[in-house]
């Protein structure tokens, strides 16, 4: 999913979205906005931080109990590749 979708569509079909994704792509959903909200300042970063908050909320119903483990593990493992 490119930077542009995940800032820019409605939340809702963001939530939607995120519903179908892989694990792997709900990960790289979450890198992507991470990297952008370290660029990014005002207004516009409280709007990224509720979509990353929206992933995370996916990664907890999917890893029940894990947290952010398992996308702590992800990146981990794709620092490395």
């Amino acid at each position: 999913m490119a930077a542009d979708n995940l800032l820019n569509d409605p939340v809702s079909e963001l939530a939607s979205r995120l519903e179908a994704m892989t694990d792997d792509e709900v990960f790289t959903a979450m890198s992507t906005l991470e990297a952008v909200s370290e660029d990014t300042e005002g207004a516009d970063q409280a709007e990224i931080v509720a979509r990353i908050a929206l992933i995370e909320v996916e990664i907890e119903r999917r890893f029940p109990g894990q947290l952010l483990a398992p996308y702590r593990d992800w990146k981990k493992r794709n620092l490395l590749l």
